[in-house]
């Protein structure tokens, strides 16, 4: 058994966090323990209900005394094995003290821009000489372009990942579209809404899930735009799983991404799914369905045609995309594969620090 300790000081909700819930769920399962220290009462909540030992942290400023002196107690209280930390003040407080203590210490980049070639960061790895552990090929090949210091054998990737649903596949009528990801500029969904006007002679519904900065601009777009009968807002929810079920089409146009967990999410449900080609999507892609991988380019134009004639199949023909969608899911970014990897890899991690402690 080892003891892995997650830090995550971000008050958001992102891929990192439900990244750390769906691993750290499966490390729990093969008898590992797994702590969890933040900030953010959401992520403690749902750590708590996953048998995670969690602990609500005040991080403090950057190399606050205080917060390195905590974790070098707790790490040491708890026997902690190997550090997984986020961004920021994760690294300046527990990073510090993992080091200190001859822990080792794991970045987790999350996206391609999570780290940018400053002298303060340069300084602080030189330090804590961590290991940058990244969710898609895409994330980390990006990595070491844009900071130049960070060499390959320092870089660790395991895609992101989810369980297979097992449901049976189903259509409906009228087609269900859906968007999961958060309502930011970076998002797309204006691009969305715009192709959805486009389409005038084809039934649909179109679901948006989900909260952001931009939330009442996209509503008052999509009443400009005249689509009061054809999308429902669902604001924030913690049960996308069942809305993603009674959904047939799952559309992404973000000009931003890592390896997306929506699109992970719908994968695992069967949805057949028409994205803007960013970041690691096409590692996860189902090849029977590459003419719907769009140009980083694409507009409003390019998605109508692609939405138009994803609503022109036919219920089998729906149905057969629905179940290309699941078997990428079960062959590129199987949860119950991959955590065993990650499990793996951090066993091997412990081994080889304390082998070279007893050196």
């Amino acid at each position: 058994m080892i003891t892995v300790a997650f830090v995550n000081s971000t008050k958001k909700w992102g891929g990192v966090k439900t990244h750390t819930i769906s691993f750290g769920e499966k490390l729990v399962g093969s008898g590992h323990k797994v702590l969890i220290y933040a900030r953010d009462d959401r992520f403690l909540s749902k750590s708590n209900s996953c048998q995670f030992h969690t602990h609500k942290v005040d991080f403090g400023v950057d190399y606050s005394p205080l917060s390195i002196a905590y974790f070098y107690r707790e790490f040491k209280r708890q026997n902690v094995n190997v550090l997984i930390a986020n961004v920021g003040k994760d690294m300046t407080t527990a990073g510090i003290a993992a080091r200190l203590l001859g822990i080792p210490v794991v970045q987790h980049i999350g996206a391609h821009l999570d780290m940018l070639p400053k002298l303060k960061y340069k300084i602080l790895h030189n330090f804590l000489k961590p290991i940058f552990f990244c969710s898609s090929e895409y994330i980390g090949e990006y990595f070491m372009k844009t900071v130049p210091w960070v060499k390959a054998d320092s870089v660790k990737v395991i895609l992101n990942g989810k369980v297979p649903g097992t449901e049976e596949l189903k259509t409906h009528s009228p087609r269900r579209l859906v968007a999961t990801q958060q309502l930011n500029a970076d998002k797309g969904h204006d691009t969305l809404l715009k192709a959805i006007a486009k389409i005038s002679s084809q039934p649909l519904e179109f679901h948006i899930v989900g909260t952001g900065t931009h939330e009442e601009e996209l509503k008052l777009l999509s009443n400009k735009l005249g689509l009061q009968d054809k999308v429902i807002w669902h604001g924030f929810t913690t049960d996308v799983d069942s809305i993603l079920a009674e959904s047939d089409i799952f559309l992404l146009a973000s000009l931003m991404e890592g390896l997306p967990n929506t699109l992970l999410e719908a994968l695992s449900s069967g949805l057949m799914p028409i994205c803007r080609s960013v970041a690691g999507n096409y590692e996860v892609w189902p090849d029977e369905l590459q003419e719907y991988l769009l140009p980083y380019e694409a507009d409003e134009n390019v998605f109508a045609e692609a939405i138009s004639k994803a609503l022109a199949l036919s219920d089998e023909e729906l149905l057969a995309a629905k179940h290309h969608a699941r078997k990428a899911c079960e062959e590129k970014c199987n949860l119950n594969l991959l955590s065993k990897q990650f499990e793996e890899w951090l066993v091997e991690l412990t081994a080889r620090n304390n082998k070279a402690k007893v050196s």
